[in-house]
């Protein structure tokens, strides 16, 4: 068969890979012997984390000889990823469908339809996997399938991917290998990358999963039972899962660090007011995570770096700057909430 088409989707990713700066390493100077420093994946031209997943995901998909000229491509997602994986069907020509639940911020669905997909709503996040797969089966098309595929679709020993990115950026800073790196896990793919990347280069650096409520991850880190279920999902968008998911690599996970959902709306506030722009609930999350093992280096008595991320932009979640709508959907406390974060950032 002609690879006429491959050949020209794989040269246009490439092309826009090429037009694609690295994203920045952003200093969060609080003071003390513990420097942090956030990867600002917003700046990625679809606007997020999920954009590095993505690329790979198509790419895989092309070289596998999954997605052919005209395939249909249909996403399960909570919004970053479909947002991503939109901007690449479009880039390529190929209709995209995206499976989100309906509690997917209205911000997040104008994205996807902006790149010109379009969407298929469910009802909770436990049913866009059966969604996806019907949909794929209607359409002759494609599901992407990144709860399955994240973990393999990236080059986790280097190539440019995030672990590599971060290390060389740490290169002349005080401490630059990290004692910790603290993520969130939606497909877990992130994590594994990580993971897998500190121990193949051989750094001291450990990994650690800031985890939302209703997530099994958890859980699974603690006991290694995959037939574990959530009866909800999620709230915090995009990461937590209600079933341990296959790129969930339990493994290269040195610790988790479970991470109460108004927690992450404080935490998200408060490093929104100290980088002067707005961030979203998953960085939020994961700046307890940081504020955590900061705490704990401290009370070591020992100095060191720890790196995060800047998931997506606050500007996708307008309602949760809003008090009222925050009260509504996690619950009264939030004041006191945010005031905890700042007096943890001053101890």
């Amino acid at each position: 068969m002609p690879r006429t088409w491959l050949d020209g989707a794989i040269s246009r990713i490439e092309a826009d890979f090429a037009r694609s700066a690295d994203t920045h390493l952003v200093s969060l100077p609080i003071g003390g012997e513990i420097d942090l420093f956030f990867k600002d994946e917003t700046t990625h031209p679809s606007g997020s984390l999920k954009h590095r997943l993505a690329r790979s995901l198509f790419l895989y998909a092309l070289c596998n000889g999954w997605v052919h000229e005209g395939t249909t491509i249909i996403e399960a997602s909570s919004g970053s990823t479909a947002i991503s994986e939109a901007y690449f069907a479009r880039l390529l020509g190929l209709p995209f469908i995206a499976v989100v639940p309906r509690s997917t911020s209205v911000e997040k669905r104008a994205q996807i339809e902006f790149y010109g997909g379009r969407l298929h709503l469910v009802d909770s996040a436990d049913a866009v996997y059966e969604a996806s797969h019907q949909l794929a089966r209607e359409t002759n098309g494609h599901f992407m399938d990144q709860f399955t595929f994240a973990e393999r679709a990236t080059d986790w020993r280097g190539n440019n991917n995030i672990g590599e990115s971060v290390f060389n950026q740490m290169a002349r800073e005080r401490h630059p290998i990290p004692a910790w790196i603290v993520v969130g896990a939606g497909t877990g793919g992130t994590s594994a990358t990580f993971g897998r990347f500190v121990r193949y280069r051989r750094h001291a650096t450990k990994i650690a999963v800031a985890d939302p409520e209703n997530s099994v991850f958890t859980p699974y880190h603690a006991s290694g039972d995959r037939s574990l279920v959530a009866a909800v999902g999620s709230r915090i968008e995009g990461i937590g899962r209600p079933r341990v998911e296959p790129s969930f690599i339990r493994d290269v996970v040195d610790e988790m660090i479970p991470v109460e959902d108004l927690d992450s709306i404080a935490a998200m506030r408060v490093l929104s007011q100290l980088l002067g722009r707005r961030v979203g609930p998953s960085t939020g999350t994961n700046f307890i995570g940081v504020l955590a093992l900061r705490r704990r280096i401290i009370e070591a008595g020992e100095a060191g770096s720890i790196v995060s991320l800047i998931c997506d932009s606050g500007e996708r979640y307008a309602d949760l700057f809003d008090d009222g709508c925050v009260a509504d959907r996690f619950g009264e406390g939030l004041a006191e909430r945010i005031g905890a974060v700042r007096a943890q950032i001053r101890s």
